[in-house]
């Protein structure tokens, strides 16, 4: 798995340079159509306060954003995009049915993976112009998903329990989410506004787990 991810790294951090370097056109105005590549280590946020630490989690996207220009030089524009976000977390809870579920009690190897349609809205301001190839970028808004496919995995009493898209998660979700670099290298974050869950309750409390997400984003021009 490490070598996968550092081959998967070295791979997109070439074509990204490469890409930058024959993205813009000399003109009066460009467009900067782009495809984006994302890796993240992720949290989950307001837990119940019982529920216990959990290990590693992670998190992959890729897509396409479109990017329309709002003024003639193209340093300010507003993209649309959509893509596929795949989350695997280490959560902390465990499901009793499609609609229960309680705070993990001598359960091991505790994973939700989620499979996303997303779809990106971002304010875009860069130092670039038609002619410039690296270039100081702030890219911010808000990220609407889909969750089209979840399975919540566990091991407990030597046997491997599994549900799938359980009644009681949020297929609808949206956080915002901010990107900042220089030239191919951009650093990531998310702040989930929604809960994972709905009309989860644990000990008569709501359950409002939410994401947070930390790591770098790839734009391929």
């Amino acid at each position: 798995m490490k070598l996968f991810f550092y081959l998967f790294i070295y791979i997109f951090l070439n074509i990204s340079l490469n890409a930058q370097s024959d993205s813009l056109r000399i003109g009066d105005t460009y467009w900067e159509d782009q495809l984006y590549i994302s890796l993240s280590y992720d949290i989950l946020r307001d837990q119940p306060k019982e529920t216990p630490d959990s290990g590693f989690s992670y998190s992959f996207s890729l897509g396409y954003i479109k990017d329309i220009p709002l003024n003639t030089d193209g340093t300010l524009a507003i993209g649309f995009g959509a893509g596929y976000g795949f989350n695997s977390f280490n959560h902390g809870l465990e499901i009793i049915d499609t609609n229960t579920i309680q705070i993990a009690n001598n359960i091991s190897s505790n994973k939700i993976y989620m499979h996303n349609l997303e779809f990106p809205v971002q304010i875009r301001w860069r130092t670039s112009n038609a002619i410039k190839y690296s270039f100081w970028r702030v890219y911010g808004g808000f990220k609407f998903d889909y969750n089209f496919s979840n399975t919540f995995s566990f091991t407990k009493n030597n046997q491997i329990l599994e549900f799938n898209n359980i009644n009681i998660f949020n297929n609808f979700q949206s956080g915002i989410e901010l990107s900042a670099g220089y030239g191919a290298f951009n650093l990531y974050i998310y702040y989930g506004l929604s809960s994972i869950y709905k009309n989860a309750v644990i000990n008569n409390s709501e359950v409002n787990s939410k994401v947070v997400k930390f790591g770098l984003i790839f734009y391929l021009l």
